[in-house]
């Protein structure tokens, strides 16, 4: 979760970086709880945008692993649309029209985090995501 002013030079500040894992045991009802807590969350936060990583068209052959991230995606979307303004990007997008980089080159940068994003330690494994943030407030 991250507070995104207005004006494109101030950074953007984590209030929230934590992973949500699905519980153990059935898929089915793991991605209804997955979206009932996704929903309850975007509700109680009063969150009226989100900014969601697109699917993407796999390099070789779709895996067991790439669908069921895709069913996650999707449930994700879902929840998300019953609470706020929902937006999709994929990485591609971005470093096609963000800056003059590809995406994978900012998440490297030390720097360019540090102008970028304040607050509560952004985890590394979290940048992506906050790209996304960036990307679309300044698209």
């Amino acid at each position: 979760m991250a507070q995104v002013p207005t004006d494109l030079k101030d950074p953007i500040s984590i209030e929230y970086d934590q992973t949500w894992n699905l519980q153990s045991g059935a898929r089915e009802p793991a991605l209804y709880v997955l979206h009932q807590r996704c929903a309850d969350f975007l509700k109680e936060q009063q969150i009226k945008s989100v900014v969601l990583k697109a699917s993407a068209v796999p390099r070789s052959t779709a895996t067991l692993a790439l669908l069921q991230s895709a069913e996650v995606r999707g449930v994700l979307i879902a929840a998300a649309a019953s609470e706020a303004q929902v937006r999709s990007l994929t990485k591609g997008v971005v470093s096609r029209t963000y800056g003059d980089r590809k995406v994978d080159e900012y998440l490297k940068d030390d720097a360019f985090w540090q102008d970028k994003v304040t607050g509560n330690g952004l985890r590394k494994g979290s940048r992506e995501a906050a790209m996304l943030i960036i990307a679309s407030r300044e698209a």
